[in-house]
Parts: structure tokens; sequence; C-alpha cells
């Protein structure tokens, strides 16, 4: 099964359509000009993914339209590779050394579903000695890509252990979330 998951670029760039626009559907032409592919290697990738399980498709007005399926075995964990990869979590990986020491950096299952965002729901939350314009900025950046205010903290290391000991509702509401970790061990964050 392993090997149907990335046996191309095509397949890579088309993936990453789908997950970073979840319970979207796109017609063949929209997704050749979104991958920057060829039409017969998209239309090919496309039917062996349709085959494999991981996209349902349906024709609409004159269009074949596909959505990826979220029943798919490995949804989660593909999207949480492409949230690693690309957007927001990929600049926190790729800057990790401009953006100070790190501890933690936590991105929120809702962010990556790009579910709607209640004023109390946290985005992102990253732990450490933060250089903290740097990270306002990759932030920014996002948030023009994404049209919509990202909603992120910043702890040090001393005073997320403090909060989580205390028990903190906060901090016991980021954890007890969806959550795909960005950077740092996921136990560790826990305990």
């Amino acid at each position: 099964m392993l090997k149907d998951l990335f046996i191309s670029k095509t397949r890579v760039k088309l993936l990453t359509v789908f997950l970073t626009n979840p319970g979207k559907i796109f017609y063949v032409r929209e997704l050749v000009r979104m991958v920057s592919e060829q039409i017969n290697a998209v239309r090919a990738e496309l039917a062996r993914m349709e085959k494999v399980g991981m996209l349902s498709s349906e024709n609409r007005a004159n269009r074949r339209f596909y959505g990826f399926k979220k029943e798919y075995i490995y949804f989660d964990e593909l999207s949480r590779l492409v949230a690693k990869s690309t957007g927001l979590g990929g600049d926190i990986i790729k800057e990790r050394g401009k953006l100070g020491k790190i501890k933690y950096a936590v991105i929120s299952g809702g962010y990556v579903r790009r579910r709607p965002v209640g004023v109390s729901d946290v985005d992102l939350l990253v732990v450490g000695n933060v250089v903290i314009p740097q990270l306002a900025q990759l932030v920014k950046r996002s948030e023009e890509e994404i049209g919509r205010e990202i909603n992120y903290t910043v702890m040090t290391e001393d005073e997320f252990n403090f909060r989580k000991r205390r028990k903190d509702p906060f901090v016991v509401g980021i954890l007890e979330k969806t959550r795909i970790m960005l950077i740092g061990d996921e136990e560790e964050i826990i305990h």
C-alpha cells in the first residue's frame, strides 16, 4: 500500500493541493493550472489515485470533479506530512534556525483541516526562546496565503511547564485537541 502513495512528482503536487484544501473539489484543467504539469500526467495520476481509493469523482456540467476522500486509510498521516512540508508548518521547519531555540512547535488539527476558528482557538503554539519578529513575519505571510488571521501563542519553556503543571485551562485546551508536532516530541509535550 505504501508504494501507492508517492510514485511521482505530479502525485505529490496533487496531494498537496487536495490536502491543503480539505473538502474542496477540483476539475481537471483547474488542477493542471495549480500543479503546473501536463494534462495527460494529471489525468493519469487522478485515475491512479481514484483507483486506490484516495479520490472520489463526479461529473458536473461537462466537467469531471475530484475530491480527496476523508475516509482514505492514510488521510490523517498524509495531512500531517503535507502540513509539515508546506505553508506555515513547512516555513517553521525550514526557518527553524532563524527562529531561535524552539523546544516545541505545534499546529492545530483544526488549522490544517481549515475549520472555522473560534476566539479562544490557537492555531500555532511555539515554546522556547523565540525570535518573535521572525515568527510574526512567517505568520503574516501565511495569513496572506490562506486569507484569514492565524492565532498563535509563544511561551518560554519555563512558562509552558509551569502552566502545564498547574493544569492551566489554556494550555490543557491546546494539548487536548488534535495537533501536529512540527518540532519536538509528542509524548514529552504532554507529560
